[in-house]
């Protein structure tokens, strides 16, 4: 046999295995899940139930895959967390101070001296030196934003009547009235046209904290006597993904005062509802958790559990917080000075976070979310891989997906049995095909140790 071929047979060898390995169908999924979209596309998102997640054979969802009509798999990203955003925007009528200069140093910034409350609110502002009569130009105006903690979005100002045409300032802020940065520009408008009235009012603003805003006209003796000044401010707050919350799960009573429930697979809990099936229950209890029941328990706190009638109404408070970490088994231990909870297992429902997926739809549909094998490697990409251009804004705005539901629990059976003969004869040829690529390599390595070394 040849070097050439030896070569040559390997390399076929390697293709054939790494081949077969990279290739994967629907049919390698123990659960296949119809999706039906709508909206625009090339991406559509779509939350994933937790009953379809318990399908999945890994933990962290690294067999979830998407397929078109053709059995190609889809490029796709798991949202686990998106960050919601909540936005407060709040208008408040804002103290203003006029400010002077001399006539003659018209151009500089306004030297002034302060009095203010314990809270820093501005009581008086006056120049630092004294002005005669007929020398004093007002030069501006400052604001007194030290009641405001919020960013400032927008500036609002109303001034005279008398004062029309186009007016530019400087903004500048500080917070101790000494050190000034500026925020660059403002422009406000006053026309009339034709027996009509434009107006401009709003001046935007970086959206930056800031407790004093200084406002210095460009042309001196042209700054407007102002009538109001108002600031918007903007409080932005993180909101997280909704819970999503299981069907009841069964437990086990251990001991008396004991109880344990074993998870699907591993789910990074962050709430359980305990059953409290009889009126009048109080039960001070502790929770703890594991991933394997190799491993030691660990405490996640503790509570106090009750079911109380009161005024024939039953007032009930029967959720435990979890840390989020990642648990198959709990645990609960009851203190039976409060009566206990009854001797069989209460049921539980646990609940997760939801977890988003995003995938970009090439070739036709309809699409198919396959998921349930415990040797693939996960191919989730990052949302901004995914979506070059990605923007939490423009998460809200791709196309929707929808899980068919009702077909989630007819597949597992069917399919598994189906899968798992053609799984192993896959296995077996890749392992066949590595031992001879092995035995063609190793072919090659003998017969270039027995080939005589060239005379010189």
């Amino acid at each position: 046999m040849s070097q050439k071929l030896i070569l040559w047979l390997g390399a076929v060898a390697m293709g054939v295995a790494l081949s077969a390995h990279a290739r994967e169908t629907p049919a390698d999924f123990a659960t296949q899940v119809p999706l039906t979209v709508s909206g625009q596309g090339p991406w559509y998102r779509f939350e994933l139930p937790l009953d379809v997640q318990l399908k999945a054979r890994q933990t962290d969802l690294g067999d979830v895959r998407v397929f078109n009509a053709a059995g190609e798999a889809q490029a796709y990203a798991l949202a686990r967390a998106p960050v919601r955003t909540s936005q407060n925007r709040t208008l408040t009528e804002v103290k203003w101070f006029p400010l002077y200069n001399s006539a003659d140093a018209a151009e500089q910034a306004p030297s002034i001296r302060v009095r203010s409350s314990a809270n820093g609110t501005l009581v008086d502002v006056q120049p630092s030196t004294q002005l005669e009569a007929g020398e004093e130009v007002l030069r501006g105006w400052l604001l007194d934003a030290s009641g405001i903690k919020a960013p400032l979005q927008q500036l609002i100002l109303d001034w005279s009547s008398e004062r029309e045409g186009f007016q530019r300032f400087s903004i500048e802020v500080s917070d101790d009235l000494q050190h000034w940065q500026s925020w660059g520009e403002g422009q406000i408008a006053r026309l009339t046209f034709a027996d009509e009235r434009v107006e401009q009012h709003e001046i935007a603003l970086p959206g930056q904290s800031a407790r004093y805003l200084r406002l210095l006209w460009n042309a001196p003796q042209s700054a407007p006597i102002l009538t109001s000044a108002q600031l918007e401010s903007v409080t932005t707050r993180s909101l997280p993904t909704p819970l999503v919350w299981s069907q009841s799960l069964a437990g086990t009573a251990i001991k008396a005062g004991e109880y344990t429930w074993q998870l699907p697979m591993g789910l990074n809990v962050e709430r359980l509802q305990v059953e409290l099936s009889q009126p009048n229950s109080l039960a001070p209890v502790t929770l703890s958790g594991r991933r394997e029941s190799s491993l030691p328990w660990q405490p996640f706190g503790a509570g106090l559990l009750y079911r109380l009638t009161q005024n024939g109404e039953d007032v009930v408070q029967n959720e435990l917080l979890l840390p989020g970490h990642t648990v198959q088994q709990l645990k609960l231990t009851v203190d039976e000075r409060g009566g206990g909870i009854g001797e069989q297992a209460p049921t539980v429902k646990f609940a997760v976070r939801s977890i988003q997926l995003v995938f970009l739809a090439r070739g036709a549909g309809p699409y198919t979310l396959a998921l349930g094998n415990a040797t693939v490697k996960a191919a989730n990409l990052p949302l901004s891989t995914l979506i070059p251009d990605f923007s939490a804004a423009k998460l809200a705005t791709l196309g929707k997906a929808t899980v068919d539901g009702g077909a989630v629990g007819t597949s597992t059976s069917t399919v598994t049995t189906a899968v798992t003969p053609d799984a192993n004869w896959k296995t077996f040829g890749l392992w066949a095909v590595l031992l001879l690529s092995v035995l063609f390599l190793g072919a090659m390595a003998f017969s270039l140790l027995r080939k005589p070394a060239a005379r010189s």
